[in-house]
């Protein structure tokens, strides 16, 4: 190979760089040495596991590098999840799963992209991570297979809940478009028998077998909420693992249900270490983002860049710790601050006790000191 395609860096010597481009029918492959290198491109059919390890042996023997050298490789969080991930670490592939948000674009109105750009961005950007540039861009922080199987459970009762809003709002929408209006959906085949239009007819008959089906369908979802929340509920009893542990740790306070505790342990607490209250309020996204630019100054609001999940929930409990935790020092200071402001002021408010109640329910996961002034469950 000649000299001027070799990269002399202090990190970039024997190491191979190799970036994926992901989709479901091809995965583009980029393979380089270090900076101002042409890369290698090649592409491989999607999930074609043993024509990528062919590929990176391949690059190796391309750049003049011996089988056991060191090889980097990243690809952006997705459709394709982890398994990805845990495969290339498994062969000893260093790999790094990116927060596609993070990466760096021109704010331009008007850019070009292709898969093939995007392919040599992750690839330079990936050799500046890997040779000490660490705030290029976020790495996505990868569960284990265990805690991401956990984590099925209330997404599906999300999910389902979700569903079960949808089909009631679609039975109602039906009926409204003939001037019928049910506020309570019970007996719904009982309840079409004595239904009347507004000229004293049926409904009619297509309307009335659509509406049936969608009924149908609607105590289809609620039975599988119920064996949902009766399989939650018979874990929460018995299991002895540390993260149903920490559920029943946070069931214990006053204001906390098993919906919000076993989420917030599932998706947060259960399996990621915090080192300050500073990471806690980044992940849910509770952190204010000010904006500064000469003599302009003014707060844009919270980043929204964590997990909704936990930020949605956060947001709902910190409203229902006002009503149980009226005593605890949390919310004397939200009625201090916000209580006799407008509406704008206490929804302002409610975020920030939102933010310091999270953090308050790591301290006392981590260290079992209750809140200060909360109240314990009975």
């Amino acid at each position: 190979m000649a000299a001027s395609t070799r990269i002399e860096s202090s990190k970039g010597i024997g190491t191979l760089y190799l970036a994926l481009e992901l989709s479901i029918g091809r995965w583009d492959l980029g393979f380089t040495i270090g900076l101002g290198q042409k890369p290698r491109r090649r592409s491989v059919r999607g999930g074609d596991v043993e024509k990528l390890e062919m590929e990176i042996a391949k690059a190796k023997t391309r750049f003049g590098l011996p089988a056991s050298a060191r090889v980097v490789s990243c690809y952006e969080a997705g459709r394709d999840g982890f398994w990805l991930h845990r495969l290339l670490r498994e062969t000893g592939v260093e790999n790094h799963v990116v927060d596609s948000s993070s990466i760096q674009v021109h704010r331009r109105q008007k850019q070009a992209k292709t898969d093939g750009l995007d392919l040599d961005k992750l690839l330079t950007m990936l050799v500046r991570y890997d040779q000490g540039e660490k705030k290029v861009w976020s790495v996505v922080h990868v569960p284990s297979a265990e805690v991401e199987d956990h984590r099925h459970l209330h997404r599906e009762l999300i999910a389902l809940k979700r569903e079960r809003t949808r089909s009631k709002n679609r039975i109602k929408r039906l009926l409204f478009g003939v001037g019928v209006r049910l506020e309570v959906i019970r007996d719904l085949p009982a309840q079409l028998e004595e239904v009347r239009l507004w000229d004293g007819g049926r409904l009619p008959p297509a309307l009335h077998c659509r509406l049936l089906r969608e009924y149908r369908r609607l105590q289809l979802v609620g039975e599988q909420i119920h064996e949902l929340e009766a399989e939650r509920l018979e874990i929460v009893r018995e299991a002895q693992e540390p993260e149903i542990e920490m559920v029943r740790q946070l069931l214990c306070l006053r204001g906390l249900g098993i919906n919000s505790s076993w989420l917030y342990v599932m998706e947060f607490f259960g399996w990621r270490r915090f080192r300050n209250r500073k990471q806690v309020g980044l992940l849910a996204g509770l952190t204010l983002m000010p904006y500064q630019s000469g003599g302009t100054r003014r707060e844009q609001g919270i980043s929204k860049a964590g997990n909704r999940l936990v930020r949605a929930v956060t947001v709902e409990i910190a409203w229902g710790w006002l009503r149980f935790q009226p005593t605890s020092k949390l919310s004397r200071w939200y009625q201090e601050r916000f209580g006799h402001g407008g509406r704008r002021a206490r929804k302002i408010g409610i975020v920030a006790l939102a933010r310091k109640l999270l953090v308050e329910l790591w301290k006392y996961l981590e260290t079992g000191v209750i809140p200060e002034g909360a109240v314990l469950k009975a």
